[in-house]
């Protein structure tokens, strides 16, 4: 989502259009927010050159570009901010994979004129928006960390959630939202079948095992949807996507952190309790949707899987803090979502532009009622106090939702690239003709590295 950016966020946003079966327009919109979220962006220890504002006018009118699930927000604060003249303009914020943003501000780079001055987009667009176009030329995204936002303002986001905005040793944006996956669980059918829930990931597969038995046809996952890497692998600590500088991809699906993954999956696909069909997929709700058990997905799973698309009672669903491993005491999760807001460095009222991206991230006015969950720490508190984002579940998810949200692991990197694609194109038609994501592991990767190669990364599978 992108958030939900599935957008997340290059993206996962991508797992949006295999939702429109079976979700309405308006929680469509909202979980096409962003590409992944919780992507990494590889630094470099150098540190970019002090930033050169263009010449200010505090009374200029701010142009900022936002799409349709984040307008209300930006309308709100033109509201409580009635000295502030926006010029208010919707875009497709860059779902579904859309380069409409980067199209444009390369136009504009060419002609000298016409940048927004503020842009909700995807932790993608910052692979080009804090890098110049050209040598000599300025990037789009102003360093935000360089007089613009205070430090103990970045410093009070979620662990981790700023990483796709940093390069070359600054910040470049501020996190929206977030996706922090946990696992959830249907704690009625839990209690029914005297089941506890899992606290490693070697218990889950010993239920899940245990439920192909006792239940057939019940579920503890899926791994047919156009995100379920980022889910299971990104939580594995598998190192497909991980920028070892800002030029070259490590992908090594060899590695024991994807194998332990991809073995586990095996063992419950082979036993029928996690699916190869899509949770988003056309007929899933309609046919599964009431016997899945448990599911390791994004925090948005509450309310847009089960609520929307299942049509799960209120009063079932619970979550639970990502698992272990067996011999590992800190837990690592994966991120399905998640946008940013960008200031341009070329606006001439960077006063406003700054303060209107600083306030749609972190004000408790705009977040405590956002459809996801933020980014910013004291504003997550206040979404998790709002009645409206707790109600539907079985318990407080607060605890699993705050204790993911800091275990995000920064190694799957944020890329020029989906996530998704080779995942789509490579991986789920293996598993529809019967093979094993064990075996697929090295086709997996060779397309990783295709495609990370044709927009110009270096590979590495050391």
């Amino acid at each position: 989502m992108r958030t939900p950016n599935l957008p997340r966020s290059g993206s996962r946003r991508t797992a949006v259009r295999a939702a429109v079966a079976v979700l309405s327009a308006t929680a469509l919109t909202a979980l096409a927010g962003c590409a992944s979220a919780g992507s990494t962006t590889a630094t470099s220890a150098s540190g970019a050159a002090s930033f050169k504002p263009a010449t200010q006018d505090a009374t200029s009118t701010v142009t900022v570009w936002a799409d349709s699930t984040r307008l209300p927000s930006v309308q709100a604060y033109q509201k409580s901010h009635p000295d502030v003249k926006l010029n208010i303009v919707t875009y497709d914020g860059s779902a579904d994979g859309s380069t409409y943003l980067q199209t444009k501000i390369q136009l504009f780079d060419r002609t000298g004129s016409g940048w927004p001055d503020v842009v909700f987009g995807s932790p993608t667009d910052v692979t080009w928006a804090s890098r110049p176009t050209k040598p000599g030329a300025t990037a789009f995204a102003a360093p935000l960390d360089q007089n613009l936002v205070p430090q103990s303002t970045l410093d009070n986001f979620a662990k981790g959630s700023l990483t796709p905005c940093q390069y070359d040793g600054h910040t470049y944006c501020l996190r929206n939202d977030i996706a922090q996956v946990v696992l959830w669980y249907n704690k009625t059918l839990m209690d029914r079948f005297g089941y506890t829930v899992p606290t490693t990931w070697e218990q889950y597969q010993a239920l899940g095992e245990k439920v192909a038995k006792e239940h057939p046809g019940y579920l503890v996952g899926s791994v047919g949807d156009t995100n379920s890497q980022e889910s299971y692998f990104w939580s594995s600590q598998c190192p497909a996507f991980q920028l070892t500088d800002p030029d070259t991809l490590r992908t090594d699906l060899s590695s024991p952190d994807c194998t332990r993954m991809s073995n586990l999956l095996d063992t419950l696909i082979a036993d029928k309790s996690v699916s190869t069909q899509g949770f988003f997929s056309q007929g899933f709700a309609k046919d599964s949707g009431s016997k899945v058990l448990m599911a390791n997905g994004p925090s948005w799973y509450g309310q847009y899987l089960f609520n929307a698309a299942f049509k799960t009672p209120a009063g079932q669903i619970a979550a639970a803090a990502p698992l272990t491993w067996d011999g590992e005491t800190t837990a690592a999760t994966g991120n399905v979502g998640g946008g940013v807001w960008m200031v341009s460095s070329h606006s001439t009222n960077l006063k406003a532009s700054t303060d209107l991206a600083t306030w749609l991230t972190t004000s408790d006015a705009n977040q405590a009622g956002a459809p996801t969950y933020p980014a910013y720490v004291p504003a997550a508190d206040a979404w998790l106090a709002n009645p409206d984002n707790k109600k539907y579940f079985a318990t407080d998810v607060s605890s699993a939702f705050k204790t993911a949200a800091n275990e995000v692991w920064t190694g799957w990197s944020n890329t020029k690239f989906s996530d998704a694609t080779a995942w789509s194109s490579v991986v789920l038609p293996a598993l529809t003709a019967g093979k094993t994501l064990t075996a697929t592991l090295p086709a997996w990767q060779t397309a990783i590295a295709d495609e990370a190669k044709s927009v110009g990364y270096k590979v590495t599978t050391q």
